[in-house]
């Protein structure tokens, strides 16, 4: 009997309730293939489609075209420079919050990590905001540059300073990460051995963290990859596409006639952001180092005198890349028209007012928004548990096929994804000839393949740290499979299952990289209404929603952080 079968026997896989766990098993199974696996087989077989036509199939046109090799150009350069930016803030972060006796931890922490949770179309409006001759901000201090003057953000280097603020903490994640493994009792040893502090940064710390370093830069290049709402709202006006605004242009001006060509050029990006998931993956298990000792802990150098300069300074870059671009959309919102400055006479809540009050859209996005979102992270957490608690009992080669499976649709670019989903729900479903596409159900189907790793995997975690006892005794007690689960599992795991649900919720209530090109009329959601009403000149009242958009993230992000004590490490990713 192989161990496998003898652990599932263990935990009572009987004639009684053995049908059960296979019913289970098989069911999950089926539920994985068709969330993750079904999009990207059907997006890979219409790319690769019609091949041998030679120079008249998709694949050879869109490899063939000077604009899909400009496109990836410009993503390859706005994304590596934003991972440049990422890569010096996230560090410049993870070294002082993890390794000095900075003052403010926890509140660093949180509001470095604000950027990455606020969505991408709100960033870039706030840095428009702030930013040009139209500025209400620069109008109400006198500093607005001369009527006539361009926008700078309208640039590649705008898209890549927006794309790595956007993408420090997972620099800064991945780095902490590594920082948290170095042993104290290895620095004391350099320190009693007469080393200096910089010989212990040279010799130790950097040799040790390099790879975490790397492998934090290849997240944020994979996310910069993917990112739709900043290069859309800075790049599209200025003519400069990257790959995802291209497909965006191309289904909005062709629609679903040019759907094989897009899965091509998706593909084609796909297969990018997975080498990169690959490389990052290879480069994260070099950083576990088989280092001894106490680790989990800051090591707080002392900072001395240092220590006030260096917590102004962390300030001051917070000041400049959160609090002055969130002020001057507040600002926006609060004035009659863009280019107006805000004094007494000025003031208004009209915008408010606007999208609150009288303007339908914002409701019926709200709506929609709050019902996928909610819907989505319900179903996920329904799903999670029995997903998470079978995966504990899969032999390790198993279970690390099925994360990677489900890990697929998270790790694809949105536009991806959402390519992936009109293809296969095109048509009517058949049997029940119901249509998808168009519709919310589309939506709310992508949103449940993207976002099921999230939430699977705080459950995970919590579920690995639990005592194997407690549920040996209940099986000794009688109590079969579906008892165990709900009477003894579900209680102790609650809290990482509602943290998961309630990062689900977050990263969906805003989402706009998948839903751009699956909403239509009557079924826009949050993130494509700001998107709209700002390519629509209505730069003021898309300022209104992004600041209730960025009240309810920074809610829900405080709601996660009271739950923090009660998780285990590294479910809630700004939990210091």
């Amino acid at each position: 009997m192989t161990p496998a079968l003898n652990y599932d026997n263990k935990y009572g896989s009987d004639n009684k309730y053995g049908s059960q766990h296979r019913w289970l098993l098989s069911s999950l199974l089926i539920a994985i293939v068709m969330l993750s696996l079904a999009p990207s087989l059907r997006l890979l077989i219409e790319a690769l489609s019609d091949l041998a036509q030679g120079r008249q199939s998709p694949l050879w046109q869109v490899l063939s075209s000077a604009s899909t090799w400009r496109a990836l150009w410009h993503s390859l350069y706005t994304s590596g420079l934003g991972m440049l930016i990422a890569m010096v803030l996230g560090s410049l972060f993870a070294f002082a919050i993890t390794l000095t006796n900075v003052r403010g931890k926890s509140w660093l922490v949180f509001c470095f990590m604000l950027p990455m949770m606020i969505p991408p179309q709100v960033t870039a409006l706030s840095w428009l905001q702030l930013f040009g001759p139209a500025s209400p901000l620069l109008k109400s201090i006198g500093l607005a540059p001369p009527l006539g003057s361009p926008q700078p953000l309208y640039s590649a280097e705008g898209i890549a300073l927006l794309l790595g603020i956007q993408s420090a903490p997972l620099v800064f994640l991945a780095l902490r990460t590594s920082l948290l493994s170095l042993p104290r009792e290895l620095i004391e040893a350099a320190r009693i051995s007469g080393a200096k502090q910089t010989q212990v940064w040279g010799h130790i710390i950097l040799p040790v963290t390099r790879s975490g370093l790397i492998a934090g830069g290849a997240m944020a290049f994979i996310s910069s990859l993917g990112t739709f709402g900043i290069p859309a709202m800075l790049g599209i006006p200025a003519g400069y596409y990257v790959l995802p605004t291209l497909i965006y242009q191309r289904m909005a001006n062709f629609g679903t006639g040019v759907l094989a060509e897009m899965a091509a050029l998706s593909l084609l990006i796909g297969l990018l952001a997975l080498a990169g998931v690959a490389l990052q993956q290879q480069l994260m298990n070099r950083s576990r180092f088989g280092l001894g000792g106490h680790s989990g802990r800051s090591h707080d150098f002392t900072l001395g005198s240092w220590r006030s300069l260096v917590t102004a300074t962390l300030v001051g870059i917070l000041l400049i890349i959160l609090v002055a671009p969130l002020l001057a959309l507040i600002i926006s919102s609060l004035v009659p028209a863009m280019g107006v400055p805000l004094n007494a006479e000025t003031a208004t809540l009209n915008a408010y007012a606007e999208v609150v009050g009288r303007q339908g859209a914002t409701w019926r996005a709200v709506n929609n928004s709050l019902w996928l979102a909610g819907s989505a992270a319900v179903v996920l957490m329904l799903l999670s548990l029995p997903l998470a608690y079978r995966l504990q009992r899969l032999p390790e080669r198993w279970r690390g096929v099925v994360l990677s499976a489900i890990e697929i649709p998270y790790a694809l670019p949105g536009v991806v994804l959402a390519i992936a989903c009109i293809l296969l729900f095109v048509r009517p479903l058949p049997i029940i000839n119901v249509a998808l596409y168009g519709t919310l159900g589309l939506i709310f189907i992508a949103y449940l393949a993207r976002f099921l790793v999230v939430c699977v995997k705080p459950v995970a975690a919590s579920l690995a740290q639990l005592d194997p006892s407690l549920e040996e005794a209940a099986q000794l007690a009688g109590a079969g499979p579906w008892r165990r689960l709900g009477s003894i599992i579900l209680p102790l795991v609650a809290p990482a299952l509602f943290a998961g649900g309630l990062l689900v919720f977050l990263l969906a209530v805003n989402e706009l990289t998948v839903s751009a090109l699956l909403w239509s009329a009557g079924n826009e959601t949050l993130g494509v209404l700001i998107f709209n009403l700002d390519e629509g000149g209505e730069s003021v009242l898309a300022s209104a929603v992004s600041v209730l958009v960025v009240v309810m993230v920074a809610s829900l992000m405080l709601t996660l952080s009271l739950l923090a004590p009660r998780l285990p490490k590294g479910v809630i990713p700004w939990q210091s």
